[in-house]
């Protein structure tokens, strides 16, 4: 699905149950290698909320009973090769079992001791406040793609509570 800016929606949903959070070490694709929250792409005919839930039950086995809306973040690439706008969901109540998904490895975090050095570099930014129960909106422009030699770093940020 795209936004009016031809950017490509994305969903993710963080799972936070103090002083807890579950992320999953994505094992393929896009951002192999790093820890995140659940999410991906909102297909078309898909609300945004309807993907984030899909998602968390596709990549680690659970079904979110309360989705909360924390942010919009959009993302993109100094040398343009992605665009993204990705909706920021946080749930604290789910049912189900954790399980490992072909994509997604998932592991309970202490929020004092979140792996930050292995996620996104603008994981940094956003998270704590989301930890803190606020909202945010932001933009962030990273130089190239990270590879397995090198991590994207941040160019510019623009990050603020609403």
């Amino acid at each position: 699905m795209l936004n009016k800016n031809n950017k490509k929606i994305f969903t993710l949903c963080i799972i936070h149950q103090h002083p807890k959070v579950l992320l999953g070490m994505k094992k393929r694709g896009f951002g192999a290698g790093r820890w995140n929250g659940f999410g991906g792409k909102v297909k078309d005919g898909e609300s945004i909320k309807e993907a984030a839930k899909r998602e968390v039950v596709e990549e680690v086995g659970l079904k979110v009973k309360e989705l909360e809306k924390m942010g919009i973040i959009n993302f993109e690439f100094q040398d343009g090769s992605r665009a993204v706008e990705v909706h920021i969901f946080q749930s604290k109540d789910f049912e189900g079992q954790i399980v490992e998904s072909e994509e997604m490895k998932p592991e309970w975090f202490d929020v004092e001791k979140l792996p930050l050095k292995v996620m996104w570099p603008a994981d940094t930014h956003w998270l704590p406040i989301l930890l803190q129960g606020k909202k945010f909106k932001g933009k962030f422009l990273y130089d190239h793609p990270s590879t397995s030699e090198y991590s994207s770093q941040i160019i510019k940020k623009d990050l603020w509570e609403i």
